[in-house]
């Protein structure tokens, strides 16, 4: 059973992996108007993997007795002046994730629910793999 304030958080995380999603779609798209086919599958499938991040919240939360909430999304940004600026918004939003990741298992660790600590690592691991496969991309084109 999930208390409150892990309930609450994890939550919090079902709409930031949303709206992650959503940003993701939007930058495909910008991309994909601008010619630039790659770049665009790369966006579309982060995109679809952070949906299924949602997904696995959702899932998480409702199977440990809480009530997942769908959220609505804040609009994202559907203009972007270039590429390595895009790419550069995209590790900035990874970072933020990666906060907020953390702040799921510090509430985990603070209401002593162990069961919730174990299952986060999987996204703790995740975003190290996140951020640095972004990081390599910006290192690439930078």
């Amino acid at each position: 059973m999930l208390t409150k304030k892990v309930e609450e958080i994890c939550n919090r995380q079902i709409e930031r992996e949303g709206f992650s999603s959503n940003l993701y779609l939007a930058m495909a798209s910008w991309a994909e108007t601008k010619g630039m086919a790659g770049i665009a599958a790369w966006l579309y499938a982060q995109s679809e993997e952070e949906r299924v991040h949602m997904l696995k919240f959702i899932r998480y939360v409702n199977e440990r007795g809480g009530s997942a909430i769908v959220p609505e999304f804040k609009k994202p940004p559907v203009k972007y002046k270039g590429i390595p600026e895009l790419f550069a918004e995209v590790l900035k939003h990874e970072k933020c994730i990666t906060a907020s990741i953390s702040e799921v298992l510090e509430a985990a660790i603070a209401e002593k629910d162990h069961a919730t600590a174990n299952w986060i690592q999987w996204f703790v691991k995740e975003q190290v793999e996140e951020e640095s496969s972004v990081q390599l991309i910006l290192d690439k084109i930078s």
